[in-house]
């Protein structure tokens, strides 16, 4: 009977956790970044505390230096990639009109048979097709303006997300200890358990893949820009920054990098072979290297669960949804583990018949 009004307890506090969750996601971005800042800057501040520096003062260097870094890094590479991002766009027309010549070209017959057959015979050109993702990608991006209210107010989000960093900043050991001390007493030894294993995962997964993020971006732009590629900047940025969606940032640099090297480069298969020679190193490297030394084996996020989180709450919840995404899949895997573990220790699984 005890277990059965726990039970029902925590499905109703879960219910009314997604629905608030829901009803305020509008709300909500410059407190879960602010969040998400603090939990990825608190290790150092920890290091400094344990040196003798105050909390306050701790908070203060680190989150300056923080924003400090941001912007300086946002006023040098935000005017270059906004031209880049316009010129694209208005050479998007240019660039679908010479991939529909590539494919129809007679002198490569093989890449009719091989591409448009199945495109251009289902009536569908390149143009269209371009025109299509164009218009998916656009209603992606509004809807998650929408639905998160991203940027519903920039004076909001520049302010609010400091501020609340900087509150957690100094108080994330008082805040942990307040939630620590709500735990049921039978159950806190487990609570604490589950709760160490949540934070080791997560841990391990947005600081390592937010170290790949960067690196790759980089490798991107900078290997794209020294092969010519026209926006090559800007599309080893954006690869980059989804790169912590597993295969998608590879998936659209390849895509993209080939696109328009092809669109630019045509017949030139030299300067194609190399802008794929740079895409594929860097994804040779990701699997191989990056991903390996910085995420490890052992965070317990399969990239398909991963996917489907990101996906399914970036649906729900807009941009607030892919920054809940991550932790609340580590959660919820960590759980089901601990379920399956009472399960296959259960009289249910062992038959024992015992209680």
């Amino acid at each position: 009977m005890q277990l059965e009004r726990n039970i029902v307890f925590w499905l109703a506090a879960l219910v009314v956790f997604v629905g608030l969750l829901w009803l305020l996601s509008p709300i909500l971005l410059p407190f879960v970044l602010g969040m998400a800042i603090a939990y990825v800057l608190d290790p150092l501040a920890e290091r400094l505390s344990k040196r003798g520096m105050s909390r306050l003062i701790a908070a203060l260097i680190i989150l300056g230096s923080f924003v400090l870094a941001f912007v300086a890094l946002l006023l040098v590479i935000a005017p270059v990639l906004a031209r880049q991002f316009a010129g694209f766009i208005e050479d998007a027309p240019g660039y679908a009109a010479r991939l529909q010549a590539f494919v129809s070209d007679p002198h490569y017959p093989w890449i009719k048979r091989l591409i448009g057959d199945n495109l251009v015979g289902a009536d569908k050109s390149v143009g269209d097709l371009m025109n299509q993702a164009a218009g998916y990608l656009t209603g992606l991006l509004a809807s998650v303006w929408e639905r998160g209210q991203a940027l519903i107010s920039i004076f909001s989000l520049m302010i609010i997300t400091p501020v609340v960093a900087f509150y957690l900043i100094c108080d994330w050991n008082k805040v942990v200890a307040a939630v620590d001390r709500l735990i049921p007493l039978p159950q806190r030894d487990t609570v604490r358990g589950l709760f160490k294993e949540i934070d080791k995962t997560i841990s391990a997964y947005v600081r390592g893949q937010s170290g790949v993020c960067l690196i790759l971006g980089s490798y991107y732009a900078l290997g794209l820009t020294l092969a010519g590629l026209s926006y090559g900047l800007l599309i080893g940025v954006v690869s980059g920054l989804i790169s912590f969606i597993p295969y998608v940032g590879s998936l659209t640099a390849l895509v993209l990098s080939l696109g328009v090297a092809v669109a630019q480069f045509f017949p030139d298969w030299g300067a194609i072979l190399m802008v794929a020679g740079v895409v594929l190193l860097g994804q040779f490297l990701e699997g191989n290297v990056l991903s390996p030394f910085l995420v490890g084996h052992s965070v317990g996020l399969h990239p398909v669960w991963l996917m489907f989180a990101l996906i399914a709450f970036g649906y729900l919840f807009g941009f607030v949804g892919l920054l809940l995404a991550v932790p609340l899949a580590a959660a919820a895997g960590v759980l089901i583990r601990f379920a399956i573990r009472r399960y296959l220790a259960s009289p249910l699984y062992t038959g024992d018949g015992s209680a």
